[in-house]
């Protein structure tokens, strides 16, 4: 499924998650009593004269995932993590494993497999789109059939290998694109920045095998052995496709050439996060200016792009490399670099031997997994991407209900309303930019659960007997589908996830938030949690993608999502000051082994993990103090309101992260590391202090000169 094609979407978690429908939780353990630091003032209600060890635990908290030997005001995430730490191993087929997010997708996975096997044995609701998903996910789960794939990516590889001709090599680069392959760089439609009604072509970076330019330029020696070890692997695929040994060796010491030479053009991403640094529109004849050694009509007319100029090149340093790059290659050396793209992207179409391969590196070198994922959760996935609003519906009828619709709007309308009151105490900002802030906003477009209109998928042709052509023409057929969109007026009612995802997002470009059903489950959200807890864990969620549109990126785009300057001068200096304080913080943090936290590429979801708490801590109290049979019940439980609502946040980020992993995504990732998402932003909340009783000087505590507050 595709995503925005630039920065404009801010998802509470960084890679993107599949998810599903919820499980009893275990039993809850009867907990000890707090340590000495959180207990609280006994509240004055009915429950006053029962001890608050004796109190039972609210809904939503496990008390025993906590670790009550740890002062919350020492470290607060092993408080009311440590428990679940102990006990919890990462699966051997996953790379990090948390409470919540993974454990959720997990749940969602068990739903969307009996729905698709049903489909795949002919027992589905007999529609056209259960045939579809029938045929993909059981060709996907045909092992025997993906055995006899070779031939059929021989046929493929042809179009990329016989090139003599500049023409040639963009026509293979097209043919690619048209399937989403992103060789060389990539290409989308995607809503034009400073004219939020209508949708612009976008040429943006692409083409490297690593996840990042740092795996290819830094020099110390973790990312020397990686270099080393991709060559090796680009070297065994081939060899496993039939190649020998020395003419596999020379493609590989090629692929990695021409990649680095594409990883030295990139924008470092840090930077990517800057809207204005990423929008040139050039327009199709200034990138033709800008590289003409590509033959730029010949792709224009094989990919699929509706005819017209307009067009944004996100990095023109990039494509001028591309030019040079192209014009310097013989055509008949590109061969090899095009066809490990296909390769790597249909990875799962094909035999065993080539997939283990492709898990044996990517297990040593960037994840760490002791176990391949089980075939049938690839699968899953895999129809999730392909047809996600075919697969969405039978889940959302399975599992959402409209009542879960209808009190989720009603939570993010509290904290929207919370942002708005927060407005009137900020000192920083002036009264006009606080005027256009309002009508932000009041302007933002709420999302919940599922589409209002499902896509169609008329038009796609499936079959039985090979995955690796339905992985094709599921695509084609999808990229197709984007790339119609140019020229066309923004469709305002799309979604960027499909429904069972556990996940949300803010789109900048659309002043929306997306809060799909599959995240809207404990322990994010639960029928039965208290109004606290739901407040701490969902709630945050909801108030972290309020404050994406008013984070260091967000900002720049008004209420209608054009990138535009609506702050005055003063009120933009003021907010410089105080994101810069949150970056310093995250600075010094380190995420694992010798690698720090980069301040730069988190700041927009460190920003909107200090102002969701924020927001939603004060949603609660409003909260509460309009419902007294609310208040009531949840001063009945052990722990006060702000300790159930500073403890449901962080239970659902009890995380596990294999090292290799959480390097990866310490270099990769705009979001900062589970333990400091809990950690980093409540070190700065007089709330948070205030609800565990710690005192000035506690490692929880940031001194009042260094304490950080945006919104």
């Amino acid at each position: 499924m595709k995503r925005l094609a630039l920065f404009a979407a801010s998802c509470v978690l960084g890679a993107a998650c599949k998810t599903a429908e919820p499980t009893p939780e275990p039993p809850r353990a009867t907990p000890p009593a707090p340590v000495a630091a959180a207990a609280p003032v006994e509240p004055a209600s009915a429950q006053a004269s029962v001890p608050m060890a004796e109190r039972p635990v609210p809904p939503g908290l496990d008390a025993a995932v906590m670790d009550p030997s740890v002062n919350p005001c020492d470290d607060f995430y092993k408080y009311a993590c440590g428990g679940w730490l102990k006990a919890t191993e990462i699966p051997a087929e996953r790379a990090r494993w948390s409470r919540g997010f993974e454990t959720v997708a997990e749940r969602n996975q068990t739903v969307l497999r009996d729905i698709l096997t049903r489909a795949a044995e002919g027992q589905g609701e007999n529609t056209p789109d259960d045939k579809l998903l029938g045929d993909y996910y059981g060709a996907c789960m045909d092992e025997a059939k993906l055995e006899q794939s070779l031939p059929v990516l021989r046929a493929y590889l042809k179009k990329l290998t016989a090139l003599k001709t500049p023409q040639d090599v963009a026509k293979a680069v097209a043919w690619l694109h048209a399937r989403d392959v992103n060789a060389l760089f990539h290409v989308a439609s995607d809503q034009d920045q400073k004219d939020a009604t209508q949708v612009i072509a976008v040429v943006d970076a692409g083409g490297l095998g690593l996840p990042d330019r740092d795996y290819y330029l830094k020099p110390d020696v973790k990312m020397r052995e990686a270099r080393a070890a991709y060559q090796a692997h680009v070297q065994k695929v081939f060899e496993l496709l039939g190649d020998a040994p020395f003419v596999a060796s020379r493609k590989a010491t090629g692929i990695l050439a021409i990649e680095t030479r594409l990883a030295t053009a990139r924008m470092p991403k840090e930077e990517t996060r800057e809207p204005e640094k990423v929008y040139h529109r050039l327009e199709r004849k200034g990138l033709k200016q800008l590289a003409p050694a590509f033959q730029w009509d010949t792709y224009f007319a094989e990919v699929g792009l509706p005819a017209g100029e307009a067009l944004n090149v996100t990095q023109p340093k990039f494509f001028a490399e591309v030019s040079a790059l192209v014009r310097q290659q013989r055509p008949p050396d590109m061969g090899p670099y095009l066809s490990f793209h296909l390769v790597s992207a249909v990875r799962e179409s094909l035999p065993k031997a080539v997939r283990d391969e492709f898990f044996r590196f990517e297990s040593t070198v960037l994840t760490g997994a002791k176990a391949d994922l089980t075939r049938w959760k690839k699968c899953v996935e895999a129809t999730d991407e392909a047809l996600p609003h075919a697969l969405a519906r039978p889940f959302i009828a399975r599992t959402f209900g409209a009542d879960g619709k209808a009190t989720t709007l009603d939570m993010v309308q509290q904290i929207e309303q919370s942002f708005e009151r927060n407005l009137d105490t900020l000192t920083w900002m002036d009264a006009a930019t606080k005027a256009q802030a309002l009508v932000k906003v009041k302007q933002i477009t709420n999302k919940i659960g599922y589409p209002d209109q499902w896509r169609r998928y008329d038009g796609l042709a499936l079959k039985r007997d090979s995955f690796l052509d339905n992985l094709l023409a599921a695509d084609a057929f999808e990229q197709a589908r984007q790339l119609r969109k140019v020229g066309q007026p923004v469709d305002k009612s799309e979604w960027f996830m499909s429904p069972p995802t556990v996940n949300a997002y803010y789109n900048a470009a659309t002043n929306e938030i997306v809060f799909p059903a599959g995240i809207l489950q404990p322990p994010f959200f639960g029928r039965d949690a208290s109004a606290a807890v739901n407040f701490g864990a969902m709630g945050m969620v909801v108030g972290h993608e309020i404050t994406h549109g008013f984070d260091d990126e967000g900002r720049q785009f008004d209420a209608d999502g054009n990138l535009r300057t609506w702050w005055t001068p003063a009120s933009d200096k003021a907010f410089r000051e105080r994101v810069a304080c949150v970056r310093n913080q995250f600075d010094q943090y380190t995420a694992v082994d010798d690698v720090k936290v980069n301040g730069k590429l988190t700041l927009g979801e460190n920003v909107a993990d200090l102002g969701g708490l924020k927001l939603a801590y004060a949603a609660m109290e409003a909260y509460l103090a309009k419902h007294p049979d609310q208040q009531a019940k949840v001063e009945s439980y052990r722990f006060t309101p702000g300790q159930q609502f500073f403890l449901a946040h962080a239970q659902s980020w009890c995380s596990k992260i294999r090292n290799e992993a959480a390097r990866q995504r310490a270099l990769t990732d705009s979001h900062s590391p589970a333990f400091l998402r809990v950690n980093g932003p409540v070190t700065n909340l007089p709330q948070f202090q205030q609800a565990f009783s710690c005192q000035e000087g506690a490692k929880m505590v940031a001194p009042a000169a260094n304490r950080c507050e945006v919104w």
